[in-house]
């Protein structure tokens, strides 16, 4: 089953086998692919590459390592890594449906807008700053719009 990232997707976590288990805000699939794949899928449905959009990424907001990406312009669908996007491990989560986070020990509890919880084992700080990077470029991303629009 392919499948294309929308402003649903809560989070694409990495499973057993290669396989991705996705929240969105009112369903959950398992899909035979890596979260990576989803992500390159997702970014050429959309009209680019995931190499595309990491480049633009860094282009407006400074070259940084686990650069928020976004996944398709018009909806402003913006995910973050929450670690090298190469990694089996890494987890893509969406900026615009983040609620609030909180620390919880050593790990990260993320709820959604929907009031949906997930406790990540990433430290607190880290998950702060893909946070921060995300709303950087949401920002980034808002100006050049708005710019447009006035022309």
């Amino acid at each position: 089953m392919k499948y294309e990232i929308n402003s649903e997707t809560l989070i694409i976590m990495p499973e057993m086998n290669y396989k991705s288990k996705i929240l969105e805000r009112e369903n959950e699939y398992v899909i035979e692919n890596t979260p990576f794949k989803i992500m390159e899928h997702s970014c050429e449905y959309f009209g680019s590459s995931l190499d595309g959009r990491i480049k633009g990424s860094k282009n407006m907001i400074g070259s940084v390592y686990k650069a928020p990406i976004l996944v398709e312009e018009s909806r402003n669908l913006i995910f973050f890594p929450t670690i090298s996007p190469l990694l089996s491990e890494n987890i893509w989560i969406s900026f615009n449906n983040i609620e609030k986070y909180e620390k919880e020990g050593n790990q990260t509890k993320v709820t959604f807008k929907n009031k949906r919880a997930v406790i990540l084992d990433i430290p607190y700080h880290s998950f702060d700053n893909q946070v921060l990077r995300g709303s950087r470029l949401e920002s980034v991303v808002r100006k050049r719009k708005q710019a447009i629009e006035l022309f």
